[in-house]
């Protein structure tokens, strides 16, 4: 008789492991070193992101998306390294840490529209437990080299 598998899962490697895009039109295996974040609060600025991006390592530029005619902050910024080693120690060490009391969210930039907007490999799961968060799902979807997870939760007001 054999004896029953293992159910424990083996564990994950550090996100970092997972190689930066190429840069566009790069033949020459040049790879970016720039970061998307996400999940900002709208009073999240530049001064900040560079204050806390530039401990991992020398940044080269911080972008925060605005609004066109509003100006106010669309939640979501690029942080460039001059170096990929740099913004992959970011991406592994700082992904979901709290930036104003808010977990951020931390993937590599993703600049070729085609592969953006074509909705391949979205996925949509409902009825999780209240208890689960983003970090949470990224560690059970990246052994399916899933590129971002977000958990979003409705509220309700009584």
């Amino acid at each position: 008789m054999s004896s029953p598998a293992s159910t424990a899962a083996p564990p994950l490697p550090p996100l970092a492991s997972v190689a930066p895009p190429a840069a566009s039109g790069s033949g020459s295996g040049f790879h970016s070193a720039s970061l998307y974040v996400g999940d900002l609060l709208q009073t999240v600025n530049e001064g900040l992101l560079f204050e806390i991006f530039n401990a991992v390592g020398p940044v080269a530029s911080i972008r925060v998306c605005r609004d066109a005619i509003t100006r106010k902050s669309l939640g979501y910024s690029y942080v460039n390294f001059h170096q990929v080693q740099d913004a992959e120690r970011a991406l592994d060490t700082m992904n979901y840490t709290l930036i104003k009391n808010q977990a951020c969210r931390i993937m590599w930039s993703q600049r070729d529209p085609s592969l953006r907007k074509s909705g391949v490999g979205n996925v949509f799961v409902k009825n999780l437990d209240l208890g689960i968060d983003n970090k949470q799902v990224s560690l059970v979807c990246y052994s399916f080299s899933v590129l971002c997870c977000k958990v979003c939760c409705k509220v309700y007001i009584l």
